[in-house]
Formats: structure tokens, C-alpha cells, sequence
């Protein structure tokens, strides 16, 4: 097939998408489940075309959720951060640890799976996907009290560098499982993308902001594109160097939104714009790969990890993480435990072992699939009632 009609199916797509996008939100429908079930309907042979490139489809995600990070840098606050950070900051990487060890080790003893299978399976479960918190929040207009909506937005922007991370690792483990373990190695590993994809971020963002306010620039419309060619060097300078990729685009996108002085509202609107591209085009990509017709044999399968994930796992480990935290109400704790949304992020990450060809990953990408669906129409639709309920919800 030309690249013509690629593109062009593609633009049809997504355009389908943003057409249905209102009456989605009418319904209550997310808008991610929308571009995913165009995906699912045109991809999969019933109009003579299919599509089926898990190193592409993984390609893609990676690089669009890059640009949704980076945007959510762009558009948080630094006083958001002041105040969500110490509570955002500990379930955005101990919270991802729990979570993966708690749901691993509950996993492991119901079902005859390999454990590091079971901790890999948790580890792409684990974060809290940012799209579809900030697009869940943004489109019911909830503002909580405690500040518990900016925690659960700090925590969903910055808690898929760890839970990446730890893919990756346990996808060599489950790919050389006769290669002993070497923990200091895992732990110089872990130092180095944070660290690393820190500096890049701070340099990058420091230096565009720098650039820009030493230069002013005659178009307007010029300053997004280089904030745009700043975005491509700290994603891809920040993999090149071993740093990680998602802090990379988070740290500096959050530097260069709250920096800007001119061009400011221009930049937002164009990467908010780029961030609705991304998303559109990951979820019809996702939407492509994934078979309907292979989907059946997990529907019922898939329950279990999403009633452990939902009722287990996210509820201890954020109890867990809250014990430092004694001014915390119980309600804000009862409500950020009970809602751990998942997106498009954890079928991005299943696609790293499947695409990798780890044996069982095709398998966890369609439960993946189903768990995300639970999440956002179970946690999705419970949020604005339950905050209602514990009286956390702002008038």
C-alpha cells in the first residue's frame, strides 16, 4: 500500500475521531475509547485492510506519549507542583512499586505464571495514565478540595519514568531468564535515567527559555516551533545519552511553560493542539493493531487483574505511601486509592515485551486492553460521584 493512502486513511481516522468526539462527551464517553473503537472497526480486515506492526504501533505510542508529558509539563503550574509534590512525588515512584510488587505477588499465587511474567504484567500496570486523568477532570470541570486533583494529576504526569523503567528491565529478565540478576547494575541503571533524563530536562528547559527571552523573535508564531525543536532534544538527546525520556519531556516541558514570558498563551494552545494529535493518532494506531476477533478468549480472563489492580493493589499501596503523610483526611486517601485511571500508557507498555517477543506478551497486551476498558468506565465514571460523596468536590 502507497504511503499515500496510509496518510490519508490515517487523516480520515482521526478526523472520524474528533467528529464524534461531542457526542462522546454528551454520553459520557471518553474520547480515548472513541479513537480506539474507530481503530478497531476499520483495521482489522473488514474493509480489505489490515494493519499488524507491533514495533511500529510501539514506535508511535512511545513518541505521542512523549508529547503528552511534555504537554502536561507545559500546562502544570509551578505552584501546583509546590503543593502536590511530596504526596505526587511518593505515588509516582514508591506508589509504583507497591502497586507492581502487591498486584505481582496476588497475581502470581492465583495463576501459574512465571513470577517475573507476574511482576512485568504488574510493572505496565502500574502508573496512572495522564491523558485520561487530565482529560477526565477537564471534562466533568471537578475541582477538589485538599488539592486531591492536583495530586492525582502530579502523580499521573510523573509516575511513567518508574513504571517504564521497570518494563524494560523485566523485559530482558523474562527475555534471558538464565542471566543472573545483578542488582547493583539494576540500580546504577535506574540512577542514570533518572538523573539523566533530569539534567537533560532542566538544561533543555533552561536554555529554550533563556534563548527566547534573549532573542525576541518577530513572529509569534515562530516561538511554538522552537519549543517544538526543543521537545525533539530533550526526548531523543535524553534516550541517546541513557537518560529517561518521559522525565526528560516532563521536567523540561514544565520549565518552558512556566518560563515563557512572550508567546506564552500562542505556545500552549499550539502544543495542546499537538497533544490532541497525539493522543488521536496513538489511540486509532492502538485501536488498529489490537483484533477484535482475538479478544474474545481474554474478556472474562481479564477481570481478575482489573478487580486486584482496582480493589487490592492501588488501594494498599496508596495507603502505603500515605502513612508519612498524618494530615491527609481519610477521604482524600479513600478517594486517590480508589481512583487509579488507566489510558492509552499501559498498552504502550505492553507492546514493549510483545514487540520484543517475550513469550505470553501478545496475550498480555489484549488483558491490558480489557483492563483499561474496565478502568475508565468503572474508576472513570466513579469519579465525580465519589467525590460528591466523601464531600471532596467543590461547588
Amino acid at each position: 500500500m502507497s504511503y499515500q493512502l496510509v496518510l490519508l486513511g490515517l487523516a480520515g481516522l482521526i478526523a472520524l475521531g474528533i467528529l464524534l468526539h461531542h457526542p462522546s462527551r454528551t454520553l459520557g464517553i471518553p474520547s480515548l475509547l472513541i479513537f480506539m473503537g474507530v481503530g478497531l472497526a476499520i483495521g482489522n480486515g473488514e474493509f480489505s485492510f489490515i494493519y499488524d506492526d507491533l514495533s511500529s504501533t510501539s514506535l508511535v505510542g512511545g513518541f505521542a506519549l512523549n508529547v503528552i508529558v511534555f504537554v502536561g509539563g507545559i500546562n502544570t503550574p509551578l505552584q501546583s507542583i509546590k503543593v502536590a509534590y511530596k504526596e505526587g512525588g511518593v505515588l509516582s515512584s514508591v506508589g509504583v512499586i507497591f502497586t507492581s510488587l502487591i498486584f505481582a505477588v496476588v497475581f502470581y499465587l492465583l495463576f501459574d505464571y512465571d513470577f517475573v511474567y507476574c511482576l512485568l504484567f504488574a510493572a505496565v500496570l502500574s502508573s496512572t495514565d495522564a491523558a485520561a486523568v487530565f482529560s477526565i477532570l477537564e471534562s466533568k470541570k471537578l475541582k477538589l478540595k485538599e488539592s486531591t486533583d492536583t495530586v492525582l494529576e502530579f502523580e499521573s504526569a510523573t509516575n511513567d519514568p518508574v513504571a517504564l523503567i521497570m518494563v524494560v528491565i523485566l523485559t530482558q529478565l523474562s527475555l534471558f531468564p538464565d542471566v543472573a540478576i545483578n542488582p547493583l547494575e539494576i540500580s546504577q541503571t535506574l540512577a542514570l535515567q533518572l538523573v539523566g533524563g533530569l539534567l537533560i530536562g532542566v538544561v533543555v528547559g533552561k536554555v529554550c527559555v533563556l534563548a527566547l527571552a534573549r532573542i525576541s523573535l518577530p513572529e509569534y508564531g515562530l516561538i511554538p516551533v522552537f519549543v517544538l525543536a526543543c521537545f525533539i532534544f530533550a526526548s531523543f538527546g535524553s534516550e541517546l545519552l541513557g537518560g529517561n525520556v518521559l522525565i526528560a519531556c516532563y521536567v523540561s516541558g514544565v520549565l518552558i511553560g512556566n518560563g515563557l514570558q512572550r508567546g506564552r498563551e500562542v505556545s500552549k494552545h499550539f502544543f495542546n493542539s499537538l497533544s490532541w494529535l497525539a493522543q488521536a493518532v496513538m489511540f486509532v494506531i492502538l485501536g488498529l493493531q489490537i483484533f477484535p476477533q482475538q479478544l474474545f478468549g481474554v474478556f472474562w480472563q481479564a477481570l481478575v487483574p482489573s478487580a486486584i489492580l482496582m480493589l487490592v493493589a492501588r488501594p494498599l499501596a496508596v495507603q502505603l505511601c500515605y502513612l508519612p503523610f498524618i494530615r491527609a483526611s481519610w477521604k482524600k486517601r479513600l478517594f486517590i486509592s480508589s481512583i487509579g485511571l488507566k489510558g492509552a500508557t499501559p498498552i504502550v507498555f505492553a507492546l514493549i515485551p510483545a514487540a520484543a517477543g517475550v513469550n505470553g506478551a501478545l496475550e498480555m497486551v489484549h488483558m491490558v486492553f480489557f483492563v483499561v476498558l474496565y478502568s475508565v468506565l468503572i474508576q472513570g465514571a466513579a469519579i465525580e460521584p465519589l467525590a460528591k460523596r466523601l464531600g471532596l468536590a467543590k461547588n
